[in-house]
């Protein structure tokens, strides 16, 4: 990988660990008050540890910006497909258990949020379907967290085209750490700020994993190779409820902030045994690099002469390609499908602890109910996966979708009473904590899928940030609103993007089980042409 200054990178990685270390005795000296910092005033020390995290941040950013890079090629005739020809090997099994655990820690961040929630209401005194008369609302918490991942996917699909995957996921790493302090604010406001600086950092990690192994894996393990290892999505819902069931009672809420300290020293780790995307690598011409990658993963870049429309000059790393033929009609279905699970997840999801509490659950037994459920549903896993890979991606995610639209219909005539009916409420709750989790895992994977290498870090980042923007917009209605949402009122606004979304899928889907990245690309291309013939 190629830093403008590993120097630089160590000093800003040590001034963010300094900074947030500083921070963490306001929270230990509060164990005698049940760790409540409401109300507290921010010590000197404190206030230094925060200046050491934001330039702590903005040195590591630079760091990992290269001044420039020396092109030894144009590798537009390098055969790229050899990665497609190789059994996996000891690399990609790395590789995978490397992204298996990178993806738990990043979905772990904003899942936290809902069994967050709660505790902040509490202690701040905020408007929640716990205490509704409140006049500042507790939705502001979430909403600043997931307004910045919608930035974070925007900015890191756009890095990971411009800076590389790997460097990407290792600024990830670092915010991780520098937003744990979220964990010792004293104050509602500042929760929200590092709120949104913790979305803009995991904000992106998520689709550029997602596109580092599209990139690298053989084109007949891909599939459900990756849709597995999106099922981490649902095991980072049965980790983080597991610890908000077991921590929470004991720390406070302000502990799900805080292991993220750990978490984030794991994750820059692992960087270690993160090779860079050796497409990547030959799309930026930096050869010699390619080759070292590729030989790690058993394959050899060859040259040879290729008419394939995937090397069209008009192809640019721009947003802007996204949005024309021949990719704007899929943009335009995953953005809707995007949206829907958005609704969902942030909508649905992010309630449910605090409406089960309101339907008369303790908050232990809301988190043990839902980790009960998550786990309950997490093999089903393995079944999307063999359906992704093996039958068809097209039709997997159409059936997924449809599947989890019938749970929120559920939700929707059921209403309140469901809480009456143990069965049936567990039955309901599977589906969607299960079925939503593996929608976004489905979704991660099939936009790696079927961008080209110039533009599918934009493209994986531009969907999962329209996942997040349906968070966004569920989150200021609830704002806005005078109650938070009934579990009726999130299922109904989950059920129709999702209904909108199967349908849409079925008319503008690519089939991509199986298929090498280049052909898809060229597929795309091929049938625009077809159009532009007949007219």
């Amino acid at each position: 990988m190629i830093f403008r200054s590993k120097g630089a990178f160590w000093i800003g990685f040590t001034a963010v660990a300094v900074g947030v270390a500083l921070q963490l005795p306001m929270y230990i000296n509060a164990a005698d008050m049940g760790y409540r910092l409401v109300g507290m005033k921010m010590s000197t020390t404190m206030n230094l540890g925060m200046l050491l995290v934001v330039v702590g941040l903005f040195i590591t950013l630079y760091s990992l910006v290269p001044s420039s890079t020396q092109k030894e090629h144009t590798g537009y005739d390098l055969k790229v497909r050899a990665l497609d020809d190789v059994p996996l090997n000891l690399t990609h099994v790395g590789l995978l258990i490397v992204m298996a655990i990178a993806i738990t820690l990043d979905v772990m961040k904003p899942t936290i949020l809902s069994f967050v929630v709660p505790g902040v209401a509490r202690e701040y005194g905020l408007r929640s379907p716990v205490n509704p008369h409140a006049s500042i609302p507790v939705a502001l918490l979430p909403l600043s967290g997931i307004t910045g991942t919608v930035l974070g996917s925007f900015l890191w699909g756009w890095m990971g085209d411009k800076i590389g995957r790997k460097a990407s996921i290792l600024m990830a790493g670092i915010t991780f750490i520098a937003t744990s302090s979220c964990g010792s604010m004293p104050s509602f406001w500042m929760n929200c700020v590092m709120c949104l600086i913790m979305g803009w950092g995991v904000g992106g990690m998520l689709p550029i994993m997602f596109t580092l192994m599209a990139e690298s894996i053989p084109a007949r393990h891909r599939g459900w190779l990756m849709v597995l290892l999106g099922g981490d999505i649902a095991g980072a819902y049965i980790i983080s409820s597991s610890l908000a069931s077991w921590l929470v009672p004991h720390y406070s809420w302000r502990i799900l902030w805080l292991i993220g300290f750990p978490t984030g020293f794991i994750l820059i780790l692992l960087n270690r045994w993160i090779p860079e995307s050796p497409r990547y690598l030959l799309n930026q011409g930096r050869l010699k690099e390619a080759q070292d990658v590729m030989k790690r993963f058993g394959a050899v870049a060859v040259k040879e002469t290729i008419s394939s429309t995937i090397t069209d000059p008009k192809i640019k790393d721009k947003f802007r390609h996204l949005f024309r033929p021949p990719f704007l009609g899929i943009t335009a279905t995953m953005a809707l499908l995007a949206l829907g699970g958005g609704f969902v997840q942030f909508g649905f999801e992010l309630w449910i602890p605090s409406n089960l509490q309101h339907m008369g659950l303790s908050e232990a037994g809301s988190f043990e109910l839902l980790r009960n459920a998550a786990l309950i549903g997490f093999p089903l896993n393995f079944v999307i996966a063999w359906m992704y890979g093996f039958w068809s991606s097209k039709r997997t995610i159409i059936l997924l979708t449809l599947l989890t639209a019938a749970s929120m219909l559920g939700f929707l005539f059921a209403g309140n009473s469901i809480i009456h009916h143990r069965v049936l409420l567990y039955i309901l709750l599977i589906i969607p904590i299960w079925g939503i989790s593996s929608v976004i895992s489905v979704l991660s994977a099939y936009a790696a899928e079927v961008y080209p290498t110039r533009v599918r870090s934009r493209g994986s980042g531009l969907i999962a940030g329209f996942s997040k923007f349906g968070g966004v917009l569920v989150i200021a209605v609830v704002v806005l609103a005078i109650a938070p949402p009934s579990i009726a009122v999130t299922a109904l606004v989950g059920a129709i993007p999702l209904i909108l979304a199967a349908i849409a899928i079925t008319l503008y889907g690519v089939e991509t089980q199986k298929r090498k990245l280049e052909d898809i690309t060229e597929e795309q291309f091929r049938a625009v042409e077809i159009i532009k013939e007949k007219n």
